[in-house]
């Protein structure tokens, strides 16, 4: 019986094992830091869009209801010299009924708030009056995680509202950080710019 060549019998050595477990692993850590930049990228994505969509709805509200108002607010201090305004807070009456006598008063204003849902959150106050008399009021937030929101207001002489011009920045809607590692992939924030002009003009 012939024996076999004991080097035919060899197995791998330490090194050998060792530098292959070295290859496997590095090609594994790149895996898995491949896989989680793709998932925070979806993650950047879907928060940006979100955002968007939830901006869209309050510019639209918010446009609506200008849109329909009347008897605007702030005034600026002369209209003839300066009859454009920036501001962060809008007054405004909604259109009566006048089989009901019906009416309200909006204010929709940018406020400070603490945590993770400001810096800033956009409310609206809402005056219920029936014939002349208030009836209740209630506050509402329009939408929170507000970087910044300015009201532009063109007056006429009246003074009647021409424009408004509505400067909306929103923050993404996660609170946790975005930042994945050494790619700098940050959520940006969303501003949204949307001019209305009143149907009604001030009389």
């Amino acid at each position: 019986m012939t024996n076999r060549p004991r080097s035919a019998r060899r197995g791998f050595s330490i090194i050998e094992m060792m530098v292959a477990m070295t290859i496997s692993a590095m090609l594994l850590t790149a895996t898995m830091a491949a896989l989680d930049a793709s998932f925070k990228s979806y993650k950047t994505t879907t928060e940006t869009v979100s955002t968007h969509v939830v901006g869209r709805l309050v510019m639209q509200r918010l446009a609506t209801l200008i849109r329909t108002g009347d008897q605007f607010g702030p005034y600026p201090v002369n209209p003839i010299l300066n009859p454009e305004l920036t501001t962060d807070t809008i007054e405004f009456v909604t259109i009566p009924d006048p089989q009901l006598n019906i009416h309200e008063v909006w204010q929709i204003a940018r406020v400070t708030v603490a945590g993770p849902t400001g810096p800033f959150e956009l409310r609206a106050t809402v005056e219920h009056y029936e014939n002349d008399v208030m009836t209740s009021t209630s506050t509402r937030t329009l939408v929170r995680r507000v970087q910044d929101a300015q009201f532009t207001l063109l007056y006429d002489v009246g003074p009647r509202l021409l424009r408004a011009t509505i400067d909306l920045t929103l923050r993404p809607d996660d609170v946790q950080a975005d930042t994945i590692g050494s790619f700098g992939l940050e959520t940006p924030v969303v501003r949204m710019v949307s001019s209305v002009a009143p149907r009604r003009l001030n009389d």
